[in-house]
């Protein structure tokens, strides 16, 4: 179906975790695409979960199944499987983002980068205001 790969590959020093605001913001040409860009040139990473919600949008806006194979096949996104350790820490964090109104899948982005130890990039700003051991960049 697409180009994804999942697991196996190594972290760099310039590894970045994406949450789904980032990616759909390149592909529907938002205000932060070309940032998104420029950090891709450097990593690929992103959670099972947030390629979940990139999708989900799409059909949302209605994209066919070959659009969004299409758009997404062509970032060679590289998927990372969300587990269960990722699973609570992304619950636990629930308590510290409720406020800010921070969704499943953004808990899931975080949770990913902190266990990767690499930063975070998104399109949402309230993400600055967050205490987390890991750095959050983002494109807007």
């Amino acid at each position: 179906m697409t180009s994804w790969r999942s697991g196996g590959a190594k972290l760099n020093v310039t590894d970045y975790v994406f949450d789904a605001s980032a990616i759909l913001a390149l592909i529907l040409q938002e205000q932060g695409k070309d940032a998104v860009e420029e950090y891709l040139m450097e990593s690929r990473w992103i959670a099972s979960v947030n390629l979940a919600e990139i999708v989900t949008k799409l059909v949302d806006y209605a994209y066919t199944d070959a659009d969004i194979s299409e758009s997404l096949g062509e970032l060679g996104l590289d998927v990372v499987d969300f587990d269960g350790s990722q699973a609570l820490e992304a619950g636990r964090l629930r308590k510290e983002t409720r406020g800010l109104g921070l969704s499943l899948g953004d808990r899931a982005c975080l949770a990913v980068a902190m266990a990767m130890r690499c930063p975070a990039i998104t399109a949402d700003r309230t993400w600055q205001s967050l205490a987390l051991p890991i750095q959050v960049y983002t494109v807007r």
